[in-house]
């Protein structure tokens, strides 16, 4: 009986396991919000991006109009970066922006649909922010925000 228990419990508790060190991995952050060189800022705080990103803030600390970029792959940076920024899940996101959108409060971060696009409007607008895997920077864009402690 007790071996039983065993060969039936131990695979469920072995993939609860899995489930749980696999999902703390899928929102580990090691992410990096990037800038223009010539946005005029060297270093954001975690509640300064979150307040651009959330539509609190419009302009950089440098005074320049922020634009966000988001990226519109929902897996991947995207998750991770709303997960550890905000502790919201898309779906939340998504309503949120939803509101202010139908109240005429604002309007949700500009759509990149490859990080490739992100590295582009980065680079050729002085506004414009954005979050990556730290593995796809570029000499083009410099980091603002580092996720890491």
């Amino acid at each position: 009986m007790k071996t039983l228990v065993h060969r039936a419990l131990l695979p469920g508790l072995a993939l609860v396991l899995f489930i749980m060190v696999g999902g703390n991995q899928a929102f580990c952050a090691d992410f990096v919000v990037i800038a223009n060189p010539d946005s005029g800022i060297e270093k954001m705080s975690k509640d300064d991006v979150v307040n651009i990103y959330m539509g609190r803030y419009r302009k950089l600390p440098s005074g320049i109009k922020a634009m966000p970029i988001d990226l519109n792959t929902p897996i991947s940076e995207k998750t991770k970066f709303y997960a550890s920024m905000v502790n919201k899940e898309l779906p939340e996101i998504n309503s949120y922006w939803a509101r202010l959108t139908f109240s005429g409060q604002g309007s949700p971060p500009r759509q990149a649909d490859s990080v490739e696009q992100v590295l582009e409007i980065v680079s050729n607008n002085k506004g414009a922010i954005a979050y990556i895997d730290r593995k796809k920077l570029d000499k083009r864009v410099k980091v603002i925000f580092d996720s890491t402690p």
